[in-house]
């Protein structure tokens, strides 16, 4: 990756280029995360660098569990983001232009597969996953059926109720560090992993990385961050090393994320 490819759109350029093999190399929920990442970077004001620059880790960290081999993959390994207007709004408008060819319907690959060939084969890539024949394309869903079913997948863990935490608080208001999740049906919900199991009281390594993330500005994002797989963290999620790896390594993790180291 060249110096002028800093600003990450390469790696939009490598997404598309390489949509198909990549669309059946991720899960269901994995592509959907990522489509609501694109969508969210392509809606950030271009003039606000650094928010731009934060989307853009977000989708990135969509795409490292690619098999390293993976051109996208190597490609999120090697960008480095300078956060200017200037570098960022080429990265905004490719970013449309990509979700706009996504939006269209047709495979973004002008080419027809051979009979009975494998997609990636030809790059020595994986066989991908058999995709459910039942699911309707990701790409024809519109952004709140996406966003919802994300949702859904973060709320599916375990949760303690907004009462339920202003018990331990001894009815005061919990720590705005907190990630509150606003569920439909249920109310605001707290993820149950924020809390040590003898005690209740949240662990300090939650609330600390939970302002590196901006929990309070996106809870989402945070509850995703520490209930999805880590490769910086070995691959699995955050939550599960809680009082396992050292607080540093957790919140160092965080930081990588969000300045792009």
């Amino acid at each position: 990756m060249t110096p002028d490819e800093d600003d990450g759109t390469r790696v939009l350029a490598l997404i598309e280029e390489h949509h198909d093999s990549l669309r059946a190399l991720l899960t269901e929920e994995q592509y959907e995360l990522l489509l609501v990442r694109l969508r969210a970077l392509a809606e950030t004001p271009a003039e606000i660098s650094v928010e731009v620059r934060r989307a853009f880790q977000l989708v990135r960290r969509c795409l490292v569990d690619l098999p390293y081999d993976h051109p996208v993959r190597q490609a999120v390994d090697s960008v480095r983001l300078v956060a200017t207007a200037t570098d960022v709004q080429p990265m905004v408008l490719r970013t449309a232009d990509l979700l706009a060819r996504l939006a269209a319907g047709p495979p973004l690959s002008a080419r027809e597969p051979e009979p009975g060939a494998v997609p990636g084969a030809a790059a020595g890539l994986p066989a991908p996953r058999e995709q459910e024949p039942s699911a309707p394309p990701v790409c024809l869903l519109t952004t709140e059926q996406i966003i919802a079913a994300a949702e859904r997948r973060l709320l599916g863990a375990p949760t303690l109720s907004a009462g339920e935490v202003r018990t331990r608080y001894g009815g005061s208001a919990p720590p705005p560090e907190l990630i509150r999740l606003a569920d439909p049906d249920r109310g605001d919900r707290y993820p149950e992993f924020q809390f040590r199991p003898g005690d209740g009281a949240p662990y300090d390594v939650v609330l600390e990385v939970n302002r590196v993330l901006l929990a309070h500005e996106d809870p989402w994002g945070a509850a995703d961050w520490w209930l999805s797989g880590n490769t910086w963290l070995g691959g699995g999620p955050p939550a599960g090393l809680l009082g396992v790896r050292p607080d540093r390594d957790l919140v160092g993790a965080a930081i990588a994320l969000v300045e792009g180291e």
